[in-house]
């Protein structure tokens, strides 16, 4: 096939995955924060039409992710799929109603270029003239285990901390996920399709994929997407570097040259996902789904009707008005937090004088008419 048309594919995997990763978030979001990895979690969201379609997207870039592994050299590929931070930016930018800015912009391609110079780093084998040996995936354990700990830190973590933790955590289960992608083609190249019910590979290759799915709708859940998806972005090639490395037999480069690329992308990886992270369309979508979210607010209580007071009630102004020295305990709460309402934008919440209520007589209520002059 035209090198150009598997480009073209690899950047449409792209683009889906981006889209589809964005859809998820929007949906998920509105989980309590009971459903926290709980397994209920995604039964929940299989009831919502937005998820589904972001889930369509994603496994539709994911099947065109594959086909790119199996026809491009990974060090292209990886920064290629690296560029669905891109387009899920440009998705959110509609949805959270912010400006994008060229800082997150730049951060989003400053990340791509990262995972580029990491690429270029080492040296690839093609499928076919490489076979990953069974003793070396060991080492997908220990990345495992890595994610495991980052998840268990979210775990105790809350908001923006909990969702960048596991967010890494899914994003290295990823990793794993594309080095079984890569074995399974391996396998299945050259045989019928019925050998791979007989390899061990795909079936590793669906927990992954289960696991790892699992685990970013928790971190799309436990905060904005702007904490969780730059740590997926960057822990999945990460990890499938490493694999590729330990399991597949790529050489990586130890020049003084490579060793200051390999270097810079790092740098570049950790720089593109604190801008990233920082980006504000991608925090508005947060503040869309706070709107959306069930019980997101206490309800505020009616206002008393402009009718005089009933019988053996407290006068108005001895209800409103707080004793001297005294203060409710929910606006020291608010002066702790710097949350106090200002005393001019109070004014313009009171209703007009018109429409106040007389002040009550301050002599006990005996009369039969509230307006009647006092003697």
């Amino acid at each position: 096939m035209d090198p150009d048309v598997d480009y073209a594919i690899t950047l449409l995997a792209a683009v889906l995955l981006g889209f589809g990763f964005v859809l998820q978030q929007y949906a998920a979001r509105q989980e309590p924060e009971s459903r926290f990895l709980s397994p209920r979690i995604l039964t929940d969201l299989l009831r919502k039409p937005r998820w589904l379609v972001g889930i369509a997207c994603m496994v539709a870039g994911q099947l065109l992710a594959a086909w790119s592994i199996g026809h491009l050299p990974l060090t292209l590929v990886e920064p290629l799929l690296t560029t669905y931070l891109l387009f899920a930016l440009i998705l959110a930018v509609p949805l959270s109603k912010q400006a994008v800015r060229w800082t997150e912009v730049s951060g989003a391609l400053i990340l791509c270029a990262g995972v580029t110079l990491l690429s270029l780093s080492r040296s690839t084998k093609p499928i076919g003239l490489s076979f990953g040996s069974f003793s070396h995936w060991p080492a997908a354990a220990i990345i495992a285990g890595i994610a495991f700990v980052a998840v268990q830190t979210g775990l105790r973590a809350r908001g923006p901390a909990r969702a960048t933790l596991t967010g890494l955590g899914a994003g290295l289960v990823f990793g794993i996920q594309d080095a079984l992608t890569r074995q399974t083609l391996q396998i299945a190249q050259g045989h019928p399709v019925t050998v791979l019910f007989t390899n061990w590979a795909p079936y590793c290759l669906l927990g992954a994929g289960i696991v790892g799915l699992w685990l970013m709708q928790n971190a799309f859940s436990a905060g904005p997407l702007h904490s969780s998806l730059p740590t997926i972005a960057a822990g999945e090639p990460v990890a499938g570097i490493a694999l590729g490395i330990v399991v597949f037999g790529d050489r990586i480069q130890i020049s003084p040259g490579m060793l200051a690329i390999e270097a810079g992308g790092i740098a570049a990886l950790i720089l593109g996902v604190v801008a990233v992270a920082r980006s504000s369309a991608f925090g508005g979508l947060r503040k869309i789904t706070d709107v959306i979210t069930p019980h997101a607010a206490p309800p505020r209580a009616p206002s008393p009707p402009p009718h005089a007071a009933p019988p053996h009630a407290a006068p108005p102004h001895a209800a409103s008005a707080p004793q001297e020295g005294a203060r409710p305990r929910a606006h020291r709460r608010e002066d702790l937090n710097g949350l106090r309402p200002d005393a001019d934008l109070a004014d313009l919440d009171a209703p007009p004088a018109a429409s106040r209520p007389r002040r009550a007589h301050r002599r006990p209520f005996h009369g039969p008419a509230s307006g009647e002059e006092g003697g």
